[in-house]
């Protein structure tokens, strides 16, 4: 008797060993499975966020250039002219309000805009840009202090005959770029998003006091590299984690910070009770099957309670798929984001919910991801909500076949639709007057360029008569509303396939496409010139004002810039000439336009 109670208790010993490292073993695997997607995705997120702090940063190169393009500078010390250009540049910037300077070749600043404010030549923050310049066409310098106020600053090269004489400098102030708005926009209470320059200092936070503060010492070393990588350290006795994330072209870098208690989340410590609770119920295994089979029951549901704690307040959606794309397991989160019942999507394909565009993409990635053991793959599509709005999420989905605990794919998917909105605005306000919201000159010289390709195209150059002393005498805001009715008016006057943009500041260019006749021509230049004769009411005042219309018959395949001069010839003929009677000329063909 005693034997076999020694052989139940040894029986019941082996089998509670074996459920307890067979339990450890799945929870290790499972946290590093799901750890591995944190991973993935908090880089996902911080590299999207760093291309997009890159790209506004270009955009300010670029838009430092096209003031470069429009004014000649002297490039003498306090040039008194050069002072009233920079500061006219200035005030047209989005970007450099704050001010902008002339600097030697050698780097020595000539004249700026402001007569205070500046940072001074001394500060170190100034290397970067420098540098930078010495093999590229732009250059970023770090966060520097100029008065009281945080800026940094841009450079552009001024070449003469291909030879460099001096330098064109535009300074913004951190704390009202748009950058600032962006990253402040990410604030949390968890953690903290941060810009940082080459020398650790911050130039935009999620966090207005951290803004021209310094980044713990720790994250350091890792600033100005290229590429992505997770740095721990311990601030004030609490351990912390950062991920850093190069930014180019500037050199500055994407950081975000928070408890390392926070990023390892829930999994962590449910993963320590699991095994504390197997280790005690090795112990009290001696007492018999019906303890063990107790003790089994116990663990099974603190399983579950620590994946339903994991996956109920995740921000994201966890689900894993079937070799046939058939979803197995959905984290309770798809009620919260998408709207629909926990656990109503089990056993449908993920394609149900997928944009009947995007399915083509994801069923050829998911099969290459199927043929690859460790593979892991990346990819935006569109989700439909139970309501039926489709919203953009970011998938990072992980080829678990092989795990015995998962044995499928494991997508982890987080809505991006705020990002994606904010990146179209952009594109967008890039294309686009901001004034009348009509098409800007770049705009409408991309649709020239692409209908003169295979299309004729009839070019007509609208300049408004009598603008000038309308804003001298009633101010800018009254030219400014006047603008807008006058696109309107011209809007109502357009075809469907035709493009009115706004190119200068009283300058109109309409395209319309497939015209090559005359009379088409002279009819839209009519209805323009009648609908800008009468008179316009702003603010109580009656205005009236005119309009000279120059046309341009272009064939297709015609230069566009050719095309675009001769419109604006033409325009000038009627304006300055008086040979030419008030209303509309005429040119047709490969007409090459007096430069």
């Amino acid at each position: 008797m005693r034997l076999r109670n020694w052989i139940a208790v040894l029986v019941s010993v082996l089998l509670l060993a074996g459920a307890g490292v067979a339990g450890i073993l799945v929870n290790r695997s499972t946290v590093k499975a799901v750890e591995a997607v944190h991973e993935k995705d908090t880089t996902a997120l911080g590299t999207n966020n760093g291309t997009l702090t890159g790209q506004l940063q270009k955009n300010s190169t670029l838009e430092l250039a096209k003031l470069l393009g429009t004014a000649a500078m002297r490039l003498g010390v306090n040039d008194a002219k050069d002072r009233i250009t920079l500061s006219v540049l200035a005030a047209k910037s989005t970007t450099f309000q704050y001010g902008m300077a002339t600097a030697a070749a050698d780097g020595k600043v000539l004249t700026a805009s402001r007569s205070s404010g500046l940072p001074s030549a001394s500060d170190t923050a100034w290397a970067p840009l420098w540098k930078s310049l010495e093999t590229r066409a732009f250059g970023f310098s770090g966060v520097m202090l100029a008065g009281e106020a945080y800026v940094t600053a841009v450079a552009i090269p001024i070449k003469v005959g291909g030879g460099l004489v001096g330098h064109l400098i535009g300074f913004n102030q951190v704390a009202t770029t748009p950058l600032h708005g962006y990253i402040r926009e990410l604030r949390s209470d968890v953690h903290k998003t941060m810009i940082v320059d080459t020398a650790g200092r911050i130039g935009a936070a999620s966090d207005d006091a951290l803004v021209g503060g310094e980044i713990n010492k720790a994250i350091r070393p890792g600033l100005g590299l290229t590429g992505s990588r997770f740095v721990e350290y311990t601030e004030n006795d609490v351990k912390m984690i950062a991920v850093v994330v190069g930014v180019q072209p500037s050199g500055w870098s994407y950081v975000r910070t928070q408890t390392k208690a926070y990023f390892d989340g829930a999994v962590y410590s449910r993963s320590q009770t699991l095994n504390l609770t197997l280790l005690v119920m090795l112990v009290i295994g001696v007492v018999g099957i019906t303890v063990l089979g107790y003790r089994t029951q116990i663990t099974r549901r603190r399983a579950d309670e620590r994946f339903q704690a994991l996956f109920q307040h995740a921000p994201d959606l966890v689900s894993v798929l079937d070799v046939d794309g058939r979803i197995i397991f959905s984290s309770p989160s798809t009620t919260s984001v998408l709207g629909f019942k926990a656990g109503s999507l089990a056993g449908h394909s993920v394609f149900d919910v997928v944009h009947h565009e995007d399915q083509p993409q994801m069923r050829e990635r998911l099969g290459t991801l199927l043929a690859d053991p460790d593979g892991v793959l990346r990819l935006q599509c569109r989700v439909r909500t139970a309501d039926g709005e489709f919203r953009w999420f970011d998938f990072t989905a992980s080829n678990q076949m092989h795990n015995p605990s998962l044995n499928g794919v494991v997508i982890n998917a987080r809505d991006i639709s705020e990002n994606r909105a904010f990146q179209e605005r952009l594109e967008h306000e890039a294309q686009h007057d901001p004034l009348t919201g009509l098409p800007n000159r770049r705009r409408m010289q991309d649709k020239l360029n692409s209908t003169l390709r295979s299309d004729a195209v009839a070019v007509l150059f609208v300049d408004l008569n009598g603008f000038k002393p309308v804003n001298d005498a009633h101010g800018h805001e009254v030219g400014d509303e006047l603008l807008r009715q006058v696109a309107d008016r011209l809007s109502a006057c357009v075809r469907a396939e035709d493009v009115l943009s706004r190119v200068g500041g009283d300058e109109f260019v309409i395209l319309m496409p497939g015209v090559m006749t005359a009379d088409d021509a002279v009819a839209m230049s009519g209805r323009v010139r009648y609908v800008l004769e009468l008179p316009f009411r702003i603010d109580g005042h009656e205005i009236g004002i005119g309009a000279s219309v120059g046309v341009h018959l272009a064939a297709a395949a015609t230069d566009p810039d050719e095309a675009l001069r001769a419109a604006d010839h033409a325009m000038y003929e009627i304006k300055h000439t008086t040979r030419v009677p008030a209303g509309v000329t005429i040119r047709v063909g490969r007409h090459r336009a007096v430069d």
